[in-house]
């Protein structure tokens, strides 16, 4: 069992007969993960790779019995979509786009957290398993192996260098959660951290972390307080960036009220939390501590 995913993990793509929803689709069926349905209005009866195809959500639920959904449709769509999918009872959704408006953000948050659902995003690369082999988004398993590090990253591209390193050493990773690199994101470090202090199989936790925001700082108060238990290490990207100039991400933007990359460093070694100024000396960091 994973911390959100498991082999009854049933999947739709939402906008599977687009570009990218169908390149993804079939990665996620070549990875193992069930895909069992994709959305598309108007294309309901149609199939792509084999998956069949329906016009509304609800109806790919009722006839699959799918549990999750990934949304790859525009920016503009997505809000749409989300909400669509929360409404069909979806348990877990999953939102790549970028580029999506701030209070649509903010409405998809507080619609999941309404109906009891897990929001990973928006602008996020995605969640892997690679014990179980499920992947949702566009996460490239080929760098995961199974292990014991559990990996929350505000930026994909990180996490997949972070994991591809930490696979070289014979560690592996138990879960990989892209929290998404926007200013508002449904699941966040700490709640991942809260999974993944329950989980069996994560031994080591690493935040791949970056200026902007308080979710660093929200994890170094959870070790403080011993909510947290398990060992943490971190790797901050943005230690450069000035101040007021985006980087990147949306939410990669340091304000007059917090967000920069001392005070976050500050925040985890008050907390006891090893911090890596580069990823190789980071994965030392992780090895040391096993």
């Amino acid at each position: 069992m994973g911390i959100i995913l498991n082999k009854d993990t049933k999947v739709l793509v939402q906008g599977i007969t687009g570009r990218a929803g169908s390149r993804h689709a079939i990665s996620m069926l070549e990875y193992g993960t069930r895909v069992v349905g994709g959305v598309r209005p108007g294309a309901g009866g149609g199939s792509v790779h084999g998956v069949p195809v329906f016009d509304t959500v609800s109806e790919a639920v009722k006839a699959t019995g799918a549990n999750s959904s990934v949304l790859f449709v525009p920016p503009a769509a997505a809000l749409e979509a989300a909400l669509e999918a929360i409404d069909a009872g979806i348990k877990l959704v999953v939102a790549p786009p970028e580029n999506i408006q701030l209070h649509s953000e903010v409405r998809m948050v507080a619609a999941a957290r309404g109906a009891g659902a897990i929001l990973i995003g928006p602008n996020t690369a995605g969640i892997i398993d690679p014990a179980l082999k499920v992947k949702i988004g566009f996460v490239p398993e080929a760098v995961f192996s199974p292990g014991k590090i559990g990996i929350a990253s505000r930026s994909g591209t990180l996490m997949y260098e972070m994991a591809s390193r930490i696979s070289e050493v014979g560690l592996g990773e138990s879960t990989c959660v892209g929290v998404g690199g926007d200013p508002v994101q449904g699941l966040r470090f700490s709640d991942v951290c809260k999974l993944f202090e329950k989980d069996r199989e994560t031994k080591t936790i690493l935040l791949i972390g970056e200026i902007g925001g308080s979710q660093e700082e929200e994890v170094a108060s959870m070790v403080l307080d011993g909510s947290i238990k398990k060992p943490v290490v971190a790797y901050m990207a943005g230690r450069y960036a000035p101040r007021g100039r985006k980087m990147g991400h949306a939410g990669a933007i340091v304000s007059g009220i917090g967000g920069s990359i001392g005070e976050k460093v500050a925040a985890f070694r008050e907390a006891g939390i090893s911090v890596g100024s580069t990823p190789g000396e980071t994965v030392r960091l992780i090895e040391e501590g096993m």
